[in-house]
């Protein structure tokens, strides 16, 4: 099925977030506190740095940033970095919920204000107040373990429980959601019995990494998050993506949008949020490849986003390029972009961690949770030559390893690393690059 794209601009990984110095946090008061400032986006309005959605690198140029900036001890200037995620056109949801933070952060005891009164011990000494308190604030954590195991335990379970495939009251948040609206006062039998259909058909044949939600308030409405597929640069990543049927439906294609965070990491799916694809008619192709009605399914646009675009070798998406670079000149070429895309899906990752996809919550939370040592593990695999998607693939061919990508990447995992660890994740202080 032709899928290509328009030219895809270059991609740069410079700018990337400059080295962790610190350790990981591990502690539960730490989890808490950078809970509070660097998993929360409902106040992008009121932080001070701005981030303009032009499809620019996440990050903007080196100059922005001082070596000190993300990882300094203060942790409001790592907040302040991490508000230009919130600055971004993504789909709102609502903060992450992380109970075992949580946990830790309702274990307040007696404040300073606190008078009690000097208890005597048999050793003849007094005990203060402050004494006291710091036995029960002893005391009090003692039984956070406990509660933490209980609560990350019932967030596995959400996590393996997720559906594939469910129906939820409605996304506030969706992407065509004013778009569809008045289509929706009197929506026709003939439209809604083949919707329905639609929902049947992802129900029972949906691949276990594709998780689909749809609205029992607006039946037009469809969210989907896929799961990029091993061998590629994509892997280990979710790419979400919102979707409408028209009135017209199924006599043309549904409207699919990418939320890109201002990245073009394919030439297939625009910073715009535009997924160009032919069964879409978002792109010129064969009869045969684009959407015949009554033949063509949402299901098949999905598993064609996953399998065609989200691909081991994006760069030959684009025009002409399997044509006009062959041989080991277009593998060069081809590697070089795999590794640029990297990065670029590693950052996905960080603001899709932060800002999970409203009815995906769970699903976010728990993937990185599971898929954090993989991530990290074939991040050094890469910054030590290993090609760029087969790490993952029983192939560890070693190939050469630019200084560019090998910085790049070394400085994402510093702060994946604090961001998974936040998230729940163990043990990661083993992947911290070296000084």
């Amino acid at each position: 099925m032709e899928i290509e794209g328009c030219v895809a601009p270059e991609i740069s990984s410079s700018g990337i977030a400059k080295k962790n110095e610190e350790t990981v946090a591990s502690d539960i008061g730490n989890s808490t506190r950078a809970a509070d400032s660097d998993m929360s986006f409902h106040d992008d309005e009121e932080d001070g740095d701005n981030f303009e959605d032009d499809g620019s690198d996440y990050y903007g140029n080196d100059d922005d940033y001082d070596d000190d900036y993300m990882y300094a001890e203060d942790d409001d200037k790592y907040s302040k970095m991490q508000s230009q995620f919130d600055n971004v056109d993504l789909p709102p949801g609502v903060e992450i919920s992380l109970p075992w933070m949580e946990a830790a952060a309702s274990k307040t005891v007696h404040d300073s204000s606190s008078s009690l009164s000097p208890v005597k011990v048999h050793s003849g000494g007094v005990t203060t107040s402050a004494h006291v308190r710091k036995m029960e604030e002893v005391s009090a954590s003692s039984s956070i373990p406990a509660e933490v195991g209980k609560q990350e335990e019932a967030a596995r379970e959400r996590y393996e429980g997720f559906k594939r495939f469910d129906t939820v009251e409605e996304f506030n948040d969706h992407h065509y959601a004013d778009a569809g609206l008045a289509n929706m006062q009197n929506p026709g039998k003939t439209w809604v019995k083949k919707v329905q259909e639609e929902w049947n058909v992802l129900e029972k044949n949906l691949p276990d990494s594709i998780y689909v939600r749809v609205s029992e308030k607006r039946m037009d409405l469809l969210r989907a998050v896929i799961i990029g597929p091993a061998g590629t640069p994509y892997h280990d990543g979710l790419f979400t993506f919102d979707a409408i049927f028209p009135p017209q439906y199924p006599s043309v294609p549904p409207m699919v949008f990418y939320y890109s965070g201002g990245l073009r990491l394919n030439p297939n799916l625009y910073d715009c949020g535009k997924v160009c694809l032919s069964l879409l008619h978002t792109w010129s192709g064969k009869q045969t490849e684009m959407w015949i009605p009554g033949k063509s399914t949402m299901l098949q646009v999905l598993v064609s986003i996953q399998g065609l675009i989200l691909n081991a070798n994006p760069f030959f998406n684009e025009p002409g390029y399997e044509t006009s670079f062959r041989g080991a000149e277009g593998e060069k070429r081809s590697r070089k972009y795999n590794n640029e895309v990297y990065v670029l899906s590693l950052k996905t990752m960080m603001y899709t961690l932060r800002r999970p996809p409203l009815q995906f919550e769970d699903l976010v939370v728990g993937h990185f949770r599971a898929k954090a040592h993989d991530i990290l593990a074939a991040c050094k695999a890469y910054t030590e030559g290993v090609i760029v998607g087969s790490a993952l693939n029983g192939e560890c061919e070693k190939g050469k390893c630019s200084s560019d990508f090998k910085e790049g990447v070394s400085k994402m995992m510093s702060v994946l690393i604090k961001l998974f660890t936040n998230n729940g994740s163990k043990d990661l202080e083993q992947f911290l690059p070296a000084a």
